[in-house]
């Protein structure tokens, strides 16, 4: 009884803060009622015995990707009015997006092998012992089913990253740049003058 309340309880501070996302003026606001969204949809997972996922959103998204949007958002000079005005004209594909949204919601509710396929691939034996582990169930699919996906999705991720860095480089006139063979071939004779001076006497 007490998760179902719990559970209610998350899901209505949810919809709430998700609502105050779209409807708060201040950016900062809306970064920070979205870590609240996340962090709520954290514990949902967890309440849904997928605590994998649930640890995952609050270390990604809430420790990093949240971060990030707040650092951007509150280091740049974003004129949010500029951008509702340029968004006004989305709202038929906005409606429609959340129309699909709703209506694959309504469709895992009310078809119930859907809601039950994740509880049949539970194996019954590891359940009945109370064994049973999603964490490690899903690490053991990772890293054998799905070894070469991982690995495909793991080499994009790097590719990105390099291509991000790359498109955002600026080189900059008059700087220094680090020519890293000739640092390590450099030798002490080339860095270090010992000069002979005849010592001085004081008067």
């Amino acid at each position: 009884m007490f998760p179902a309340i719990l559970f209610f309880i998350l899901a209505a501070v949810l919809v709430g803060s998700a609502l105050g996302v779209i409807l708060a003026r201040n950016p900062v606001h809306c970064a920070l009622l979205l870590v609240l969204c996340f962090f709520n949809s954290a514990v949902i997972w967890i309440l849904l015995d997928a605590e994998f996922l649930g640890i995952v959103l609050v270390l990604v998204y809430v420790g990093a990707v949240m971060v990030l949007f707040l650092f951007v958002v509150m280091m740049l000079d974003v004129n949010i009015e500029e951008i509702r005005k340029g968004l006004a004209g989305y709202w038929p594909l906005a409606v429609a997006v959340a129309g699909f949204v709703v209506f694959a919601i309504i469709n895992v509710i009310v078809v119930k092998h859907l809601g039950g396929a994740s509880l049949k691939a539970m194996p019954a034996a590891a359940a009945a012992a109370g064994h049973y582990s999603n964490t490690r169930e899903l690490g053991t699919a990772l890293f054998t089913q799905y070894a070469y996906a991982v690995q495909i999705a793991g080499a994009i991720l790097l590719v990105a990253s390099v291509a991000a860095i790359v498109l955002t480089l600026r080189r900059r006139k008059g700087g220094k740049l680090q020519d890293i063979a000739r640092q390590v071939a450099v030798k002490a004779k080339d860095r270090v003058r010992i000069v002979k001076m005849a010592s001085e006497k004081r008067p």
